[in-house]
């Protein structure tokens, strides 16, 4: 097929590590493995954290809308991986990218405030306790999560619009997911627009919620630092422990991906960053917050202890 535009491509081949075919099957376990444990983890914590009344905070409203972001990022891409590496035939149909585009770009760009927001949360749990449950009310928490979400997808639904008007001059996407990035390599000219639109929502979305989470955590460890004593001070380096390793994580791999400069050589690599930026990050947030949060954990054992005795009742 040849043409100018987006919408002669009815369909769009993908690329992935079909150059590896040895490694397909290793990458086809070790993804699936990993989506299981993101769905079963996430699930759990987004399940727990509506059933115990001890975690109905704040904090714990904003982490289930993290483990439904990150069941929803995984799910807008890894069936489709897992699907094309065991085929030969690896495509995937226009409207079925356009939507893998969005929802990859909305899940992302929502964590990335809600990061900040959780920040927030824990700059004015640690820093102003007295005056947390009036400022960090059921009400503001809800709306907080609202703009989150509604920044996300907004500036998603800006971006994907644009980059689907871009003519491209080829259908081959070097990539296993109809990653940004990667779609926008086909086009055929240089847009202006859409490199400003990509440039204005990469900074209010990476550098700026970075900015706010910094300057959250160096009032909270300063904060944490003129605690007299030791008991204390561990119990507030726990709270937001979970927290800070979520975020190095994902900014780690996102400024990795977004912020680097771009060369042919590096491309197999930008896969397996996305990879592990699009499994091994969600996979690793409910049990870093399992681990590292006693509150969790006993809502964990509590759950499993009803599970336990309902079934014993059940084989009486």
């Amino acid at each position: 097929m040849q043409g100018e535009n987006l919408t002669i491509w009815s369909f769009f081949f993908l690329e992935g590590f079909s150059r590896y075919p040895k490694l397909e099957i290793v990458l086809f376990v070790f993804s699936l493995g990993m989506y299981l444990i993101t769905i079963l983890g996430n699930s759990t914590l987004i399940l727990i954290t509506i059933l115990d009344p001890r975690l109905q905070t704040p904090m714990y409203l904003f982490l289930g809308n993290l483990s439904f972001m990150d069941i929803c990022y995984t799910s807008a891409s890894i069936p489709t991986l897992l699907v094309n590496l065991l085929s030969s035939q690896k495509t995937i149909i226009f409207s079925g990218c356009a939507v893998q585009m969005y929802l990859s770009l909305a899940m992302g760009s929502t964590e990335c405030v809600l990061l900040a927001v959780m920040a927030y949360d824990r700059y004015v749990a640690i820093c102003n306790p007295l005056r947390y449950p009036i400022v960090m009310n059921r009400q503001v928490c809800v709306q907080m999560a609202t703009v989150s979400w509604v920044t996300g997808c907004l500036t998603a639904l800006l971006e994907t619009s644009f980059a689907l008007q871009i003519p491209l001059c080829g259908n081959l996407i070097n990539h296993f997911t109809c990653e940004i990035l990667a779609v926008l390599k086909l086009a055929c000219t240089s847009s202006l627009l859409m490199d400003m639109t990509m440039l204005v929502v990469s900074v209010l979305l990476l550098p700026i919620p970075m900015l706010l989470i910094c300057i959250s955590y160096i009032f909270i460890l300063a904060t944490i630092l003129r605690i007299s004593s030791a008991e204390g001070r561990s119990k507030a380096f726990s709270t937001c422990g979970a927290h800070l390793t979520v975020v190095i994580l994902y900014y780690g791999a996102a400024l990795s991906m977004y912020l680097k400069p771009s060369s042919s050589s590096s491309e197999e690599v930008d896969k397996i960053i996305s990879l592990l930026y699009g499994v091994l990050t969600p996979m690793l947030n409910p049990i870093i917050y399992s681990l590292r949060n006693k509150e969790v954990k006993d809502a964990m054992k509590k759950l499993l202890g009803k599970m336990s005795l309902h079934q014993t009742h059940e084989k009486l």
